[in-house]
C-alpha cells in the first residue's frame, strides 16, 4: 500500500508535492521520494517519513521543474531498501520516470518476459520498475521522432493486456507531459484535481482527495478503471479507455468497478472522498449496520468505545443506532512506533501498552462494547481486551466493522500470510476464546457489501471472489516472497 501524486503547473511544483505528501503518509511510512522535470529529471527519495527525508529548504532546491511525481511507500512486495524506494526512472526510449500503487501478481513471468524478449535487467524487487520497462518496451515500437497521444494510449492498453494484478499509476514522459492510468478493475485509487493560477491551469493526479484540500485544487473525478488519462506540459488533458471514444470517457459518471473495499474500511483518511463517498460517511454506515449483528448477538453494552483511530466512525454509528453512550475510552500515543516491527511477542505487547492507554474511570465496572475496524491477525485484539479487563470493564464485547478476514490480498494490502490470518483457520467461538472476550462480532458480508454497493467491488479478503485470476501458484511465489522480505525486516505482528 502506497500513495502516489502527480502535479503539472505553468509554475515550479517541488514545495507543493512535498507538502502533499503528508496528507498521504498514513499509506506508507517506509520511504519517500520525488523526482521532478525541466530539460532533465531531479531525483531524491530516501527511507522514512516524508519529514526524514525533506526536512530543509536545501532538500528541494535542486527539485527543478514544473511537472512532477511524489511517492510515499508501505513494502508489500520487495525489500524495504532505499534501492527500492520509488520514484523510478530510465532514460530510453524516453526519459521515463514514474509512481505506483498496488501490486503485479503476475511479476515473474513479466521479469522473464522483459529479459528474454527486451534484454532489460530488472534490477530490484520493485513492481514499478516492471512496469516501466513494459511501458518503456511499448513506446519503443513506436515511431519515436512523432510519438502521438494515440501511440501513448495504445501503450497502456498494451499493459492492460500483459500486466496483471492492481495498479495505479502517474507517470513522467520528458518533452511530452503526463500520463496516469488504471488497471482495468480499478482495484487501487486514482483520483485527477485541476487548479486555476495566475500563470494557468495546474493539474493532479493524487491517491486521495486529501491531497487536493492541502493544495486547494478542484477535485474533478476518479481516474476510471482501466482509463488513460494524458495532460501535456501545455496543459491539454486527453483522456482514453478501451473501446470508448474520448469524448465519452470525459462525460461519463463515476465506475466503482472493483475498487477495494479496504480503503473504506482502513486504509483511507476519513476526510478522503472515493467514488464519490466521503470516507468517514462510509465508516458510520458501516457501524449502524453492525448494529444488528450486535443486537443479533444478545449483548447489551452500557457503552461504545473505538480503537483509535479508524474505527472512531465506525464506533460512533453503532452507538448511534444503539442508543447508548460513545466515549474515548483508549488514549493512543502517536510518538510510538509502529507495532507490527517488533522482535519478540513480549516487546509488542509493551508498545501496545505504550500506544493505547486505557481511561479507567470511563468503563470500570460496565459492558463495554469496543469497535475495531476488522480483526486480521488477532494479536492486537486480544492485547486491547485485556487492557479493558485489566483496568476493571466487567465484560467486553469485541466488534468487528469488517467480516472475518479469511483470504489473502494480492492486492497490496499486507494482510498477512494464511495462516497468520485468525479467521482462515479458526471459527468465531475460537477467536473469541483466544483473545478473551466476552463475545466476538463481526459485520456480515452481505451487510458490507450492501453497504459499499455502489463504491467497492472488491471484497476478495473476505469472500475469496478475486476480481482477476489468481491461481495457487501466484499465492505461493506471493507468499514466499513475503516471507523473505519479513525475514529481512523482522516478524510482524499486526492488528
Amino acid at each position: 500500500m502506497c500513495g502516489i501524486l502527480g502535479i503539472v503547473s505553468p509554475a515550479p511544483v517541488a514545495k507543493d508535492i512535498i507538502y502533499a505528501m503528508t496528507a498521504l503518509q498514513h499509506r506508507g511510512q517506509d520511504a519517500a521520494g520525488v523526482v521532478t522535470l525541466d530539460t532533465r529529471f531531479h531525483m531524491k527519495k530516501g527511507l522514512g517519513l516524508v519529514s526524514n527525508v525533506f526536512h530543509t529548504e536545501e532538500d528541494a532546491k535542486g527539485l527543478h521543474g514544473n511537472a512532477g511525481l511524489g511517492h510515499v511507500r508501505y513494502a508489500t512486495q520487495g525489500t524495504t531498501d532505499v534501492f527500492d524506494a520509488q520514484p523510478f526512472a530510465v532514460n530510453y526510449p524516453f526519459g521515463l520516470a514514474m509512481v505506483h500503487n498496488g501490486n503485479v501478481t503476475n511479476f515473474q513471468a513479466l521479469r522473464e518476459w522483459l529479459n528474454n524478449e527486451h534484454h532489460r535487467l530488472v534490477e530490484t524487487t520493485n513492481d514499478v520498475e516492471l512496469i516501466l520497462y513494459t511501458l518503456a518496451a511499448e513506446l519503443e515500437k513506436k515511431h519515436l521522432a512523432r510519438l502521438s497521444v494515440h501511440d501513448i494510449f495504445a501503450s497502456v492498453g498494451a499493459i492492460h493486456a500483459r500486466v496483471e494484478g492492481a495498479y495505479s499509476v502517474v507517470t513522467l514522459i520528458a518533452g511530452k507531459g503526463m500520463l496516469a492510468f488504471r488497471d482495468p478493475y480499478g482495484i487501487r485509487p486514482l483520483i485527477f484535481g485541476r487548479k486555476e493560477t495566475p500563470e494557468g491551469t495546474a493539474y493532479a493526479f493524487a491517491s486521495e482527495s486529501t491531497v487536493f484540500d492541502y493544495l486547494g485544487y478542484e477535485l474533478l473525478r476518479e481516474v476510471r478503471p482501466g482509463e488513460a488519462v494524458f495532460v501535456t506540459l501545455d496543459g491539454e488533458v486527453h483522456a482514453w479507455r478501451a473501446g470508448v471514444d474520448e469524448k465519452a470517457t470525459a462525460n461519463e459518471g463515476p465506475t466503482r468497478g472493483a475498487f477495494c473495499a479496504f480503503e473504506f474500511i482502513y486504509f483511507a483518511r476519513e476526510d478522503s472522498k472515493m467514488n464519490g463517498q466521503l470516507v468517514a460517511k462510509a465508516r458510520v454506515l458501516a457501524g449502524k449496520r453492525l448494529a444488528r449483528a450486535v443486537r443479533k448477538a444478545g449483548v447489551e453494552p452500557d457503552i461504545v468505545i473505538d480503537v483509535p483511530s479508524s474505527a472512531y466512525f465506525a464506533a460512533s454509528g453503532l452507538a448511534e443506532e444503539l442508543g447508548v453512550p460513545y466515549r474515548r475510552g483508549l488514549t493512543k500515543n502517536n510518538h510510538v512506533g509502529r507495532s507490527f516491527i517488533v522482535p519478540s511477542q513480549v516487546e509488542r505487547e509493551r508498545l501496545v501498552r505504550q500506544k493505547l492507554n486505557p481511561i479507567r474511570d470511563i468503563f470500570e465496572g460496565k459492558k463495554v462494547a469496543v469497535v475495531d475496524d476488522s480483526i486480521v491477525r488477532g494479536t492486537t485484539s486480544k492485547h486491547i481486551v485485556k487492557l479493558l479487563r485489566d483496568s476493571g470493564a466487567k465484560e467486553v464485547y469485541f466488534c468487528s466493522a469488517a467480516p472475518p478476514v479469511k483470504f489473502r490480498c494480492v492486492y497490496g494490502i499486507d494482510m498477512a500470510t494464511k495462516k497468520e490470518i485468525i479467521a482462515a483457520n479458526h471459527n468465531v467461538e475460537e477467536i473469541r476464546e483466544f483473545i478473551g472476550a466476552d463475545a466476538v462480532i463481526y459485520q456480515s458480508l452481505e451487510d458490507l457489501k450492501d453497504i459499499y454497493a455502489e463504491m467497492a467491488g472488491c471484497f476478495a479478503c473476505f469472500s475469496g471472489d478475486y476480481p482477476t485470476q489468481v491461481g495457487e501458484s501466484t499465492f505461493s511465489i506471493i507468499e514466499a516472497e513475503r516471507l523473505t522480505r519479513r525475514s529481512e525486516r523482522m516478524p510482524i505482528s499486526g492488528r
